[in-house]
């Protein structure tokens, strides 16, 4: 069991004990032992989640149950975690406060905050998820409340939304569509069935290669697909979900039977105010060496950094070593730092036993790890989704061992 902070000064602070975070906890203790005991993880969280398999959850692959662990389970050997959350950032005064008022001073920082879901920004939302057919794989709360509504489906219009805004896995909005047509064809509804994409997005996919791959994947299933239209409301008493189109702002409603919500998403609000932020609301680094660009003692990644390439776990295993790195040289005083190349990775499924792999970087170009073409559906991708990435993930980003 890791010892809770009591401490107030500490040579790394961590803000988030999620995915970006531990894995660069975890890494740093490995490369340098020293620094056992002066690494604070603040995050008041009691569980961690492997958000990924959601989608798989959702669609009664996998039980939610799966995706959990106690966050103290995850805490790195040296590392102290603070269980509070963060509040304000003082990066003059090299603190952070937390809900407690207590000040934790630094002289380095790392901010791993995650992003934050604004349910309370779709009017009628808060209300109406988790009940008679308004569902969504994004928390860990809801996520059953899919694989209800997809099993209990008769036919009729199933939805499935996707924000304007940058969400965590890109992709998750469309893979759970596919599998939940999957599965309305293996129960019989499909053919008295309408199935709908609507986006806030311009396109399916932001990478051509893939997008030409999906969009082959929609016109098969005979996916209806509505895009640059994003939900503002829900009206549960009338089943009915309320679009505006983001060019025109006409508000165009749509009834439906099922509807799968993502919300949309933004920075934690306690980046939003701080000096951390950029003009956008998101943290404000680097995109290559992922240091903030007005503070070089801190440094940034994951969901909440305002990093211009998709927000997945992937992005994060590649950002971690790149983030360890160059705080070590700072920490050393030698200039050798590295360089993140926009590399993320999105595991499409197109259906139970199906799934395209996307892999590229901040110029959307492919960066495929496998000699063969990934835009292609495959059940070996498949598998690796739903059996050795969880593993990796467990025993290898959250051990610092990759």
């Amino acid at each position: 069991m890791p010892k809770t902070g009591q401490q107030t000064r500490y040579k790394l602070v961590i803000v988030g004990g999620g995915s970006a975070g531990i894995t660069v906890a975890a890494q740093l203790l490995r490369k340098s032992r020293e620094l056992a005991g002066q690494i604070a993880i603040v995050d008041d969280a009691a569980k961690h989640y492997y958000q990924p398999l959601w989608t798989l959850a959702g669609a009664g692959v996998v039980s939610r149950e799966v995706t959990v662990r106690d966050e103290a389970a995850v805490i790195p050997r040296g590392a102290i975690w603070v269980r509070e959350a963060v509040t304000q950032f003082l990066p003059k005064d090299n603190a952070v406060m937390t809900a407690s008022g207590n000040k934790l001073h630094y002289d380095y920082l790392v901010v791993a905050a995650g992003i934050q879901l604004d349910w309370d920004k779709v009017k009628g939302l808060k209300e109406s998820i988790g009940k008679a057919g308004v569902c969504s794989n994004y928390s860990y709360d809801y996520v059953a409340s899919t694989w209800e509504s997809i099993r209990q489906f008769q036919g009729g219009t199933a939805i499935f939304t996707q924000p304007n805004t940058p969400v965590k896995c890109g992709g998750a909005p469309q893979k759970i569509m596919y599998l939940a047509d999957d599965y309305f064809r293996r129960s019989g509804v499909r053919s008295q069935s309408i199935v709908r994409f609507v986006s806030g997005a311009s396109t399916i996919f932001g990478v051509q290669k893939y997008a030409d791959a999906l969009q082959k994947v929609v016109d098969r299933k005979q996916i209806y697909t509505s895009f640059q239209h994003n939900l503002v409301e829900i009206r549960a008493d009338q089943k009915q979900a309320v679009f505006e189109n983001v060019n025109t702002c006409e508000r165009v409603p749509m009834a439906y039977d099922m509807i799968h919500v993502v919300p949309p998403m933004s920075a934690p609000d306690f980046i939003k105010k701080s000096p951390l932020a950029a003009a956008d609301g998101w943290l404000d680094v680097d995109k290559h060496t992922l240091q903030h660009t007005r503070f070089a003692n801190v440094f940034g990644l994951g969901d909440c950094a305002n990093l211009p390439t998709s927000k997945t776990g992937a992005a994060i295993r590649k950002q971690a070593p790149v983030v360890v790195q160059n705080l070590l040289s700072q920490i050393n005083g030698k200039p050798d730092y590295r360089q993140y190349n926009g590399y993320t990775s999105c595991p499409l499924v197109t259906g139970y036993g199906k799934l395209i792999l996307a892999e590229f970087d901040y110029e959307q170009i492919p960066r495929e790890t496998f000699p063969f073409d990934q835009s292609r559906e495959r059940r070996s991708m498949y598998w690796l989704k739903k059996e050795l990435l969880p593993v990796m993930y467990w025993h290898g980003m959250l051990k610092g061992r990759m």
